[in-house]
């Protein structure tokens, strides 16, 4: 009963502060709603109407991606385990792809004909520019699981509802999209979460276990340097990884003198030197360097280009959360170290002009001797957030420092 009180004495107060806020399209400044909950708020009242009565369709083409989907197979075989706990709890589960479309739905018919009403079904969009604030939209925008109750969803005809929802991530750490499950806000329950991140583990386990090879090279520059081609790992001297790093970074190649600056500056090193950890590469590479313009003639992934790309895009979350630290920290080329200086500066600046307190704490976390940063962090973050003192903490820290 007590426990019933509280869901009761919750839900009541989150109406209240949404009756508050939205209708007025105001900012949400309160101690009674979860900073990212607000902060999903701010963004959405501008381009979501929150008297909408369901979820925009994608249309007919959702079965197509749906069987192309690397999400079918493991999902099809944890089916029947998704359905048991839809039936016994209760719930609806649902399985998005990376843009927040629905792809596949389970459950009671009962509460299946709920979530349809609302168009929690396949093909359905719940992303946030299309339904605000949700916990599928949370978990996208975020990459960490979400759970949103009853009124803190911006749309009035989801204050039913209560969500809780995981990324599912493939083994190169690619979001493929969210599980996610679902029910009436009064049978809201504490193990839900931790029921969905083991489903989420089950997975992603499955997708763990056949990873096809990947085709190319896959560079990872950030933090450490490691290569594979074709899936196989490339045992490369430190010179070779600046070379490919610097070749990632400039898919339009360098000349011989241009490289050989990069990578040596002022040093007296002879072409042949550079020649001679060119062909040493290329063998590696099965061929795939030119030999007159230095340039990459296979396809390559690599960790640093993809956090430039992110932030080109205005993706500071996925530049943030793929930034996992200084490009080859351990190499002092100057090619390198532009770069270098380059990306710390760009994914600073990023976190520094986002009003995403989240980003500010993930970012500090790595640099703790950042003292705008964590003071970013904790102005961004309400007085009623416990991450607050998280903030503070990592504040006096790099004062006293």
């Amino acid at each position: 009963m007590a426990e019933r009180s509280a869901l009761h004495q919750r839900r009541a107060a989150l109406e209240r502060e949404w009756a508050r806020w939205v209708p007025a399209q105001a900012r949400p400044e309160t101690l009674e709603l979860r900073s990212e909950v607000a902060e999903s708020w701010a963004r959405s009242l501008s381009i979501v109407d929150p008297a909408r009565d369901s979820a925009p369709a994608a249309g007919d083409e959702v079965r197509s991606r749906w069987r192309e989907s690397p999400l079918r197979a493991p999902v099809t075989e944890l089916a029947d385990e998704l359905r048991s706990i839809a039936d016994d709890a209760g719930f609806v589960a649902a399985v998005t792809d990376e843009s927040g479309t629905i792809l596949w739905t389970c459950g009671g018919r009962v509460m299946r004909r709920r979530a349809e009403r609302v168009n929690f079904a396949p093909g359905g969009r719940w992303d946030e520019p299309d339904m605000g604030t949700n916990a599928l939209s949370l978990a996208l925008r975020t990459g960490r699981p979400s759970s949103v109750f009853s009124a803190e969803h911006l749309v009035a005809a989801l204050h039913g509802w209560v969500c809780y929802c995981a990324p599912i991530r493939d083994p190169r750490g690619r979001h493929l999209g969210v599980l996610d499950l679902s029910t009436t806000w009064d049978r809201s329950h504490p193990l839900a979460m931790s029921t969905v991140r083991t489903l989420v583990t089950a997975i992603e386990s499955r997708l763990q276990a056949v990873p096809p090879a990947a085709p190319g090279i896959r560079l990872s520059c950030l933090g450490s340097g490691s290569a594979t081609f074709d899936g196989v790992p490339l045992r490369l001297s430190p010179r070779q990884l600046e070379v490919l790093t610097l070749l990632a970074l400039e898919p339009g190649g360098f000349s011989p003198d241009g490289l050989r600056e990069a990578l040596y500056g002022d040093l007296p090193v002879t072409s042949t030197t550079l020649r001679a950890e060119a062909s040493h590469l290329r063998r590696m590479l099965g061929g795939a360097l030119a030999n007159r313009r230095y340039a990459l003639t296979a396809p390559i992934d690599c960790d640093a280009v993809d956090v430039l790309t992110a932030l080109k895009a205005g993706d500071t979350a996925t530049a943030v959360r793929r930034y996992a630290g200084p490009l080859l920290p351990a190499s002092e080329a100057p090619g390198i170290t532009r770069w270098r200086d380059h990306l710390e500066v760009a994914v600073r600046e990023a976190v520094l002009s986002s009003r995403e307190p989240d980003l500010a704490l993930t970012y500090g976390e790595r640099h703790p001797f950042d003292l705008q940063v964590h003071e970013h962090a904790h102005r961004l973050l309400s007085p009623g957030d416990g991450r607050r003192g998280i903030a503070a903490a990592r504040l006096h820290e790099a004062l006293r420092d």
